[in-house]
């Protein structure tokens, strides 16, 4: 029998994608085509930066709720792949500078997660929680950053100098957000049920972010070109 879901997390997971859709049209109408101009302020600039860490920390939570995340972390991370080979294509035609293409983005990153997640999910989750926050801090410690021996080393974190990308998901500290993710799982969710049972999950609003949530991947796989199509129309115009 397949594994009744849990509205609340497709719900916020809905809710995710859309303030990254947001994000993405700000993306296309400032910096990829100049449709507007904005001097992005400080707070924006934290809020768009930090905003996927909330992904990754729902991914490590739903790791401790679903089962074949290897199959699961191989489609994501095929889909990262296909982000990177559209955006260096862009960079080809010349519709767009190098710091567009996508290295190590947020797909590469939660298929990765997805993939190394068998190898970690037998650690207690007291073990899980110091590892995840010693990854978290060692990574932050990295982010601003550069090596010059670090040249193919930035899917763990490490850059070389000069490296730049649209989106850049490194597994340090990601990683250790996905296994923040997992505790929560682990202790939120140990009943593998909902925690908020008497809340109406069939209400229009909550019904239309929890169908973007349990369509999250195909969404964002689709989202990008529309907009980028769409807003390229208008800076022709």
């Amino acid at each position: 029998m397949k594994d009744k879901r849990i509205w609340e997390l497709d719900f916020f997971r809905g809710v995710f994608l859309w303030g990254m859709i947001g994000i993405h049209l700000i993306y296309d109408l400032v910096d990829l085509y100049g449709v507007i101009q904005w001097e992005q302020p400080a707070a924006y600039l934290l809020f768009k930066n930090r905003f996927g860490i909330l992904f990754v920390l729902l991914s490590g939570l739903c790791a401790t709720l679903g089962k074949n995340s290897v199959r699961r972390g191989i489609k994501v991370f095929a889909c990262g792949m296909v982000c990177t080979l559209a955006t260096a294509l862009m960079v080809w035609a010349g519709m767009a500078g190098r710091g567009l293409l996508i290295y190590f983005g947020v797909l590469h990153c939660l298929g990765t997660c997805m993939l190394l997640w068998p190898l970690f999910k037998k650690l207690p989750t007291w073990a899980l929680l110091i590892l995840g926050l010693a990854m978290v801090i060692y990574g932050e410690y990295l982010r601003p950053i550069a090596y010059p021996w670090a040249t193919y080393l930035f899917p763990l974190g490490f850059k070389g100098y000069g490296f730049a990308s649209s989106d850049y998901f490194p597994l340090l500290p990601n990683l250790g957000y996905f296994f923040l993710g997992a505790v929560l799982g682990r202790t939120l969710y140990r009943g593998k049920q909902t925690l908020l049972p008497r809340v109406n999950a069939d209400g229009p609003v909550i019904r239309f972010f929890r169908l973007c949530g349990e369509h999250s991947l195909l969404i964002y796989m689709l989202h990008q070109p529309i907009l980028a199509g769409a807003v390229g129309l208008i800076a022709m115009l």
